[in-house]
C-alpha cells in the first residue's frame, strides 16, 4: 500500500531505502546504556520505518532497545516475526476502545493478522466479539471465540444489531458507526478513514507505536496459547518482489515473512 500511494508516508526520493516493520533475530552488540538486553538473545521487536525510515528488512537493524522484547520461548523466527506490528495494532486498538469486560465489539477483517489478533485479545479480556470476514473464515473466527457475520454488500444488515463498539480493519467506511450505540467506540483502519464523533461515540484512527513492553504481554499470550501466530508465507530476501505480489493478491491469511 504504501509503496503505491494508497497510505499517507513521508517517503525518501532517493535509493536505497529500506522498509519493514517487524523484525525478528539475535541481539549483535548493545549501546553502553542498555542494561535489559545482552548479545546473543533472541528478540522481536517494531520499528516505526516511516518516522525514522530505520526499516526492518535487512540482515542487520539498529533499533532502540524499549521497542524490542524477549522472543516467545520455544517459537520458530519465522513464526515471531509475525505477531509486533500487528498484535500492537490490535493490542493498541483495543486499549483506545477501553471496553469493560462483557462489552460486544465487531471487527471487520476479522480473519486478517490484525483481524485474527484482535479477536484472540477481545476473548482474553472477556469482551463479546464478533467477526465479520469471509465465508470460509467462519472457522477460525469461531475458533477465537467470536460469532460469525458472513462479509456481506450490506454491512450494516448483516451484522444485524448494535455493539459497544467497531473495529474497522476492512475498510468498510464511516456507515458501520450505524452498528455502535450511543457512547461507544470506533476504531478505523487509517487517520483518514476515522469519521466524526457523533452520538457520543469516540472515533480513533489506528496508529502502531513502538512499545516494548506491550510487545511482551503478547509475547506471554502467545507463550500460553491464548494467541495463534499464523504465517502465509516464508521467502529469501532475493523473492522479496514476489512476497509483495503475494501480499497484494489479498486474502492473505497470516503473516508474509522473508528471511537473510
Amino acid at each position: 500500500m504504501i509503496r503505491g500511494g494508497r497510505f499517507p508516508a513521508p517517503l525518501p526520493t532517493g535509493l536505497p531505502y529500506v522498509p519493514g516493520w517487524d523484525v525478528a533475530g539475535t541481539v549483535d552488540a548493545v549501546g553502553p546504556s542498555v542494561g535489559e538486553l545482552t548479545v546473543g538473545d533472541d528478540v522481536i521487536g517494531f520499528s516505526p520505518w516511516l518516522r525514522t525510515t530505520v526499516g526492518t528488512h535487512a540482515e542487520y537493524v539498529v533499533l532502540d532497545a524499549a521497542w524490542l522484547t524477549a522472543a516467545p520461548v520455544g517459537v520458530p523466527a519465522t513464526q515471531a516475526a509475525t505477531l509486533p506490528t500487528n498484535g500492537l495494532a490490535a493490542a493498541q486498538a483495543l486499549d483506545l476502545l477501553a471496553l469493560p469486560e462483557g462489552s460486544s465489539v465487531l471487527v471487520t477483517g476479522a480473519a486478517g493478522q490484525v483481524g485474527g489478533f484482535t479477536l484472540a485479545l477481545a476473548r482474553v479480556a472477556g469482551l463479546q466479539a464478533t467477526g465479520m470476514a469471509g465465508a470460509g473464515d467462519r472457522e477460525f473466527v469461531e475458533s477465537q471465540g467470536a460469532a460469525f457475520v458472513p462479509r456481506s454488500d450490506d454491512p450494516i444488515a448483516a451484522a444485524a444489531g448494535g455493539f459497544d463498539a467497531v473495529v474497522d480493519l476492512a475498510v468498510l467506511g464511516s456507515s458501520l458507526m450505524a452498528l455502535v450505540r450511543d457512547g461507544g467506540g470506533y476504531v478505523a483502519a487509517s487517520p483518514p478513514l476515522r469519521p466524526e464523533p457523533a452520538r457520543g461515540v469516540a472515533t480513533f484512527a489506528m496508529e502502531v507505536l513502538p512499545d516494548g513492553i506491550r510487545l511482551g504481554e503478547l509475547v506471554k499470550l502467545v507463550e500460553s496459547g491464548d494467541i495463534p501466530l499464523r504465517v502465509a508465507g516464508v521467502y529469501p530476501f532475493a523473492d522479496a518482489a514476489a512476497a509483495h505480489h503475494r501480499l497484494a493478491q489479498g486474502g492473505v491469511r497470516g503473516g508474509v515473512v522473508i528471511v537473510p
